[in-house]
């Protein structure tokens, strides 16, 4: 038979293993699959039957998506009636993501206008991990698989106050159609590669840094210790040396960044205690050491605080944040130097005659 055309299927040989059988002893008998095409709808056509579905709810226009969150077929996934959800085709039956689970969806999301601001056929993320915005978040643990949904999110739930530059203005209300693909239990970074690990610890560290950039401090540290999850404990496979010091230099980053954000959220303790782990790691790490003197110095304990910032000038001298610091600090431990007594300017009074008025007291004076 003819071999295959050029980009054809591959060619596989009869029975097991590769040897001929029957009467065909001796001779290899191959044979050609057929071509198989799956019909799959090109992003143009999913495009078109999304600006279908959309127009069919509410054209785009200066109305925009305002009527849609008071109206009817829809539900609400929160209290606040800011996030609301309309199912457009049932899923196949099967179980809905269950926390810790992984998630793949295909999404594609428009503004007001219209205008398209998302477009990924296969978006897989974690819920509750922070990876995406709070409409995907909560809305698609709530699908099963092979469902399509719009969900409808007004900007607390979409990109927020400040959008997305270029494509998100600020306070943009968005419109998402997911199609839930896939859910399977996520990952244990503990079982990955040290390579995998580290890739995973700087995604989920820089997604940390996008949420403590907009404000989000919760979120950062949320971020940023599913970073450290990421890249602590054991690993399948033992790290080399250069992985091993990347892992450290990685975890060191993350505690300093959960020590920025607890500052954010006003808990000084856990930002020492975050502080203090870096440390541990990397006991000449500049930014822990600056920022453990700062927050002994606030809780009153100057001789350590002296103590760290001195290392860490040390360490950088040139530092002027490091000076002012220690220059804050003397000061404050400095008593106060009292003002000598200053000489008569014309020699010594005369006692004032009787019935005079008294001279006024210097100040400080009984």
């Amino acid at each position: 038979m003819p071999g295959p055309s050029p980009g054809g299927s591959p060619e596989r040989e009869a029975g097991t293993g590769g040897r001929p059988r029957g009467t065909g002893r001796g001779r290899r008998v191959r044979f050609r699959l057929p071509h198989t095409a799956i019909s799959l709808p090109s992003v143009r056509e999913e495009e078109r039957l999304f600006y279908r579905r959309l127009e069919a709810l509410a054209a785009p226009g200066p109305g925009g998506f305002g009527p849609l969150f008071a109206a009817d077929g829809w539900s609400d996934l929160t209290e606040d009636r800011l996030l609301r959800k309309r199912v457009v085709r049932d899923g196949q039956g099967g179980p809905r993501p269950r926390p810790g689970q992984e998630v793949s969806v295909k999404v594609l999301g428009a503004l007001e206008d219209g205008g398209l601001v998302e477009r990924d056929p296969r978006l897989t993320f974690v819920p509750g991990h922070g990876d995406v915005v709070q409409a995907l978040e909560l809305g698609v643990p709530t699908m099963q698989p092979g469902e399509v949904s719009f969900f409808l999110a007004a900007f607390p739930y979409g990109y927020g106050r400040p959008g997305r530059e270029p494509d998100v203005p600020p306070e943009a209300p968005l419109l998402f159609e997911v199609t839930l693909l896939e859910v399977r239990d996520g990952p244990d970074p503990q079982r990955l590669p040290p390579a995998a690990r580290l890739r995973l610890g700087a995604q989920r560290r820089e997604r940390g840094n996008f949420h403590f950039a907009r404000g989000d401090f919760a979120a950062a540290l949320r971020s940023y210790r599913l970073a450290l999850r990421a890249l602590d404990g054991p690993a399948a496979a033992p790290p080399g040396p250069q992985e091993d010091e990347e892992l450290r230099e990685q975890r060191v980053k993350c505690l300093n960044n959960c020590a920025a954000a607890e500052l954010k959220l006003q808990r000084a303790g856990e930002a020492l205690a975050a502080c203090e782990a870096a440390l541990r790691i990397s006991p000449d790490n500049g930014r822990a050491l600056l920022r453990r003197g700062q927050l002994l110095a606030q809780q009153g304990r100057d001789a350590e605080a002296a103590l760290v910032l001195r290392r860490a000038l040390e360490l950088d001298p040139a530092s002027k944040v490091i000076h002012a610091e220690l220059s804050r600090l003397v000061k404050r431990r400095s008593p106060p130097a009292r003002a000598a007594p200053q000489e008569p300017l014309h020699g010594p009074m005369l006692p004032p005659s009787p019935g005079a008025p008294a001279p006024p007291a210097p100040e400080g004076a009984a």
